[in-house]
């Protein structure tokens, strides 16, 4: 069936003839390496992007940033891709939308809520692949919020009172680009105050304090109107073939108010290698703060990598394990944080997840390092099994070797991981050598205890065992005991035959003479 170098990108496999007798003659191995082609093309995380931007916003700032990813092969012209703006609705003479090759949308021009409330911007993200070039796309819709680039103004009407103030303003109705603020100016005794109609917008001048005929027959009042979002004004001047558009703006002091830094993207992906060289770079990471400036740190579980507070490149300070219990299904996660100088400071948070890529730096090991295995007459076999911390294709399935001279004791059934006991094997611990191997020929040497035993007196060979030596220790202890108290009289110990027990008969000492235990 069809391969796919996403899923894999090389095919490892493993051949065995064997004889009649199912025992292995030969063994070779085949590598079979899978080239990629531009089947994939790159994707954005959505399909649809809806933002709102502030009418008042300045040209060339930063709008959105757009993320799309490729699942070819990394480093090659199928992988690699460009932004490109397909589409504008509605298209203004003075507003353009523009991409940059990291996915960040920006504006020339000017933004006007009256013209235009909404744009509807298409990105196309095509990639380079040498025979076809693939591409997919997403819509980013964009809210232009109303700002106060109108301002206010008094109007007379006939017959209408003086006590009430109209203002027209052509921002859109009930905004505070909109809502009028009125201002008295004259009124040196105090005698009068304007408040605004929320929902005609006109100012009401009532009189608070009564007025003086002989202070003064007449008073002159100035009443300004403006609203309550500041006022700006954008006007296209010149429309340049490179660059941001000269444009005539009116631009007013706001006082500021301490903005956390942004990263460039939120989420982050870089591939490195398993056990790479201190100093080895990953990845590059950009944070930007309109209103201050800002550091870098970061939060490294199992610190293997540091970060550049003044460029953002991330590099590796300790050598990375992909067995790392950090590690998890094979993605190793920091977090990164860059803090302004604000009071109080703010901090913008980013992720960044490292692949790491296996490398065989792992033995095969033995589930366990002892067994039992039961007295018979016949062959008796004992599954042995082993594990890897290594992933495929750096782990089983396992070869495995008894080392040493065991041809008359032990052997292995060739059909699968099973230890053959012979019936020539006595009762007690055995110790053997052996050796494991995982697909690609790295190994490790083992010493295996096994406890031979006879299982119809007990299912556990080592527990058994023990009590046999505690039990026989203790007797040892005893006749040691009666000898020191006896001067000239030989002790001895009846023994009967104890095949597979912890004391044996022996006769190798000369027996002693009869002597006197003291009264």
């Amino acid at each position: 069936r069809a391969v796919d170098y996403e899923e894999n990108t090389m095919l490892k496999l493993k051949f065995e003839a064997r004889k009649t007798d199912l025992s292995i003659e030969t063994t070779i191995g085949v590598e079979i390496s899978i080239l990629d082609i531009n089947d994939n093309p790159p994707r954005f995380q959505r399909n649809l992007f809806d933002i709102s931007v502030d009418e008042e916003t300045t040209q060339g700032s930063h709008l959105l940033n757009l993320v799309a990813y490729d699942r070819d092969q990394r480093g090659t012209p199928n992988s690699t891709f460009h932004y490109e703006i397909k589409s504008v609705a509605p298209n203004l003479p003075d507003t353009k939308f523009a991409i940059d090759e990291s996915g960040s949308i920006s504006f020339k021009g000017c933004l006007d809520h009256e013209v235009a409330e909404m744009f509807t911007v298409v990105v196309e993200a095509k990639d380079h692949g040498d025979v076809v070039s693939l591409s997919s796309s997403t819509t980013v819709v964009i809210h232009v919020e109303d700002g106060n680039n109108h301002l206010p103004t008094i109007k007379d009407e006939i017959g209408s009172s003086p006590l009430r103030l109209h203002a027209s303003d052509q921002d859109a109705p009930n905004g505070r680009a909109w809502r009028a603020k009125y201002t008295i100016q004259g009124d040196t005794g105090e005698h009068f105050k304007i408040k605004t109609d929320p929902d005609t917008n006109d100012g009401i001048l009532t009189v608070i304090k009564p007025l003086d005929f002989e202070a003064g027959a007449q008073v002159e009042l100035t009443i300004s109107v403006e609203n309550e979002a500041p006022y700006f004004s954008c006007k296209v001047r010149e429309k340049t073939p490179s660059g941001l558009w000269k444009v005539d703006s009116v631009v007013i002091e706001v006082e500021d108010t301490n903005d956390p830094p942004l990263f460039s993207a939120t989420v982050k992906e870089a591939a490195l290698e398993e056990n790479a060289p201190v100093g080895t770079w990953v990845e590059k990471v950009t944070a930007v703060d309109a209103d201050s400036s800002q550091a870098r740190d970061f939060v490294d579980p199992a610190g293997w990598v540091t970060v550049d507070p003044q460029t953002g490149d991330i590099t590796t300070s300790d050598t990375p394990d992909r067995e790392s219990p950090h590690v998890v299904n094979g993605v190793y996660t920091v977090v990164l944080h860059a803090v302004d100088d604000g009071k109080p400071p703010l901090t913008g948070t980013a992720t960044m997840n490292i692949y790491v890529t296996d490398q065989n730096d792992n033995v095969p090991q033995p589930t366990v390092d002892y067994v039992d295995v039961c007295l018979s007459d016949g062959p008796t076999t004992i599954n042995i099994t082993a594990f890897d911390l290594d992933a495929n294709p750096f782990g089983g399935p396992f070869t495995f070797e008894l080392l040493g001279d065991v041809d008359r004791n032990w052997k292995l059934n060739p059909s699968y991981a099973g230890l053959v006991k012979e019936p020539s094997v006595s009762a007690g611990p055995h110790t053997i050598d052996l050796k494991i191997s995982d697909m690609q020929g790295v190994f490790g040497v083992y010493s295996l205890s096994v406890t031979a035993c006879d299982c119809s007196v007990t299912s556990n060979c080592r527990s058994r065992t023990a009590t046999k030596a505690v039990s026989g220790a203790m007797g040892i202890v005893f006749a040691l005991l009666l000898l020191l108290l006896c001067k000239e009289e030989s002790i001895f110990l009846e023994t009967r035959d104890s095949s597979g027990e912890t004391l044996l008969v022996s006769n190798i000492e000369t027996p002693g003479t009869d002597c006197q235990v003291a009264a």
